[in-house]
């Protein structure tokens, strides 16, 4: 099987993307503080993969085709699933599912008189899917200072009413944030009913779905699979929504595009991802290429590979680790080594029609 793995990184100059339910060193009783991870003395602000997954999952709700293919949520008292069909909607696909229904009459209850569930997939046993597409925590490259901004709820004017000015506090910070991808491209399309745990894709229903819409019935796999043009209409829009990400928390007062500033990507034949020490950190805490780590393990990895290297860096990002970058792949394209180096925007698109063209055929086998 084919992954597309590598990683991104996200420039956040003064943000608090993701907000944590209690402050650590809080000075007040309503401060708003930022996830981070204490190593020693050392604090590294994250964003979780549930807040990043979110915001993708934004960003693709303003593709019309893929809000159109996009599954209904039902609920059972605390209880939430999707319909849980990867045939017919396609996040169910990329980004998996668990649908097990309660047994409690309440929970039976609650399901028999929501009228939202008239065309929901009829379940007759619990299915679950794990997630083909994979995101590691965004954590900052170096440790940084958490700053405390105190502010005010004040406003003038006739409406204003008297007395004094309701104080806050919330927390932020100067971060690059580094995360992993991995997209497993032979399971994208594929939908499996072998009774594992997250392999049960299917039940009879479904299994009955697929054969009525033609499906290629993989016997020995115990498993369906759409046809190649239907696998890249699907893949695709999620490969170009990493490059118009957007979302984050405190927008209004710390405005961050968090669109990438970089992304590596390659495909390869295996799960693992070969380029995640490309970007370390510098001695100022700033992003910083190795050069040494890059030859290494394209040297050692290299028969793994199934793509050129995709390289995405936006011009004005740390403008000399990009040319150390770009000098090295030079050297490599000489012992045969292909990359692509442009734009973050540019290159996922690249990625998108690499694996909607021949070039990408082999790699959905």
């Amino acid at each position: 099987m084919a992954f597309l793995s590598g990683f991104l990184l996200i420039d956040a100059p003064a943000s608090a993307l993701n907000n944590a339910k209690d402050a650590q060193d809080a000075q007040y009783d309503n401060e708003v503080g930022v996830k981070l991870i204490r190593v020693g003395r050392d604090s590294y602000p994250y964003v979780s993969a549930q807040a990043f997954r979110y915001w993708l999952r934004d960003t693709l709700a303003q593709n019309p085709a893929w809000l159109a293919h996009t599954a209904p949520v039902f609920r059972e008292a605390k209880v939430a699933y999707t319909d849980a069909n990867p045939i017919k909607y396609w996040d169910d696909d990329l980004f998996g599912y668990m649908r097990a229904e309660g047994k409690k009459s309440s929970a039976k209850d609650s399901r028999t008189g929501d009228a939202g569930r008239a065309n929901a997939t009829e379940t007759v046993q619990s299915i679950t899917r794990t997630s083909p597409f994979r995101v590691g925590t965004l954590v900052s490259l170096a440790p940084t200072t958490i700053v405390k901004d105190f502010g005010t709820m004040s406003r003038t004017g006739p409406n204003m009413q008297e007395g004094d000015p309701v104080p806050h506090s919330h927390q932020f910070y100067r971060a690059v944030f580094k995360g992993q991808l991995s997209l497993d491209l032979g399971r994208s399309g594929l939908f499996t009913y072998t009774g594992k745990a997250g392999n049960q894709n299917l039940d009879d229903v479904r299994r009955k779905q697929a054969d009525e819409e033609g499906l290629e019935h993989l016997a020995p796999q115990k498993a369906y699979r759409l046809s190649r043009e239907q696998r890249t209409q699907r893949i695709a829009p999620l490969i170009r929504a990493l490059a118009e990400l957007r979302g984050g928390a405190k927008q209004a007062l710390h405005y961050t595009d968090v669109t990438p500033a970089a992304v590596l990507l390659v495909v390869t034949k295996g799960g693992n991802n070969p380029l995640q020490y490309v970007v370390g950190v510098g001695e100022q805490g700033q992003p910083r290429v190795n050069v040494d780590a890059l030859k290494e393990t394209v040297r050692a990895w290299r028969d793994t590979f199934l793509s050129p290297i995709y390289v995405g860096w936006m011009a004005g990002f740390h403008d000399t680790e990009r040319e150390k970058l770009r000098t090295a792949l030079e050297e490599l394209r000489a012992e045969g080594v292909d990359f692509v180096l442009e734009h973050p925007r540019t290159v996922l698109g690249r990625v998108a029609d690499d694996l909607s063209g021949d070039a990408g055929a082999p790699w959905l086998d």
